[in-house]
């Protein structure tokens, strides 16, 4: 990433998760409204699959590898209800099962090694949703009972974002659709076509 990047803000590859969207957009404002993205399509809450990544200026670049991994990935459902907490204090859900979204992750970073997923701060990266963060107040038993009316709850994963974060202006850059080579010619999209811009780069 170039330093312009670095003092902008930074780019994620997200899985979307809508049925905890509304809650984690909430726990966003409660914290700190500058990320709260006015972007409908913007996926507050989402498993991340690699960040940071490439500056909006570079999306040309990656686009055709990003497509190509995306479009050979099917489409698939996961189940969020353990709720738990990583040594840093971050509260997260555990999707079940965990194993394709480790999967996409080690695709994409074999594509782009330049970009290791949290710059390589952590040993294991474990697909995770994030809840919050443990505070005063805040604890994993709390937010596991803020949470428990919407769990378990059932996510169907059809699409990758590219989602930019900065202060006030957070916003998807792009998306792909998952499983467009198993669809092929009979889908609405090939392969080979470019992904849907969701709001401007």
């Amino acid at each position: 990433m170039s330093a312009g990047a670095v003092a902008r803000g930074h780019s994620v590859l997200v899985v979307p998760v809508t049925p905890l969207e509304d809650w984690v957009r909430a726990r966003h404002a409660h914290y700190d409204r500058a990320y709260v993205s006015a972007d409908p399509t913007f996926a507050h809450a989402h498993v991340t699959l690699l960040a940071p990544f490439v500056a909006p200026e570079e999306i040309a670049a990656v686009r055709p590898r990003i497509a190509k991994i995306v479009a050979a990935t099917p489409t698939f459902e996961f189940a969020l209800e353990q709720v738990d907490t990583f040594p840093n204090g971050i509260v997260h859900l555990v999707p079940e099962p965990e194993e394709i979204f480790r999967e996409l992750t080690a695709a994409l970073w074999r594509a782009f090694p330049a970009y290791p997923p949290y710059a390589g701060r952590f040993p294991d990266v474990r697909p995770h949703v994030t809840l919050d963060a443990l505070g005063p107040g805040v604890t994993t038993a709390a937010v596991a009972a803020w949470v428990a009316p919407l769990l378990p709850a059932r996510g169907y994963a059809d699409r990758v974002h590219l989602s930019w974060y900065e202060p006030w202006g957070c916003r998807t850059l792009e998306t792909w659709r998952l499983g467009e080579a198993e669809r092929g010619s009979a889908g609405p999209r090939g392969m080979g076509d470019p992904p849907i811009r969701l709001s401007p780069g």
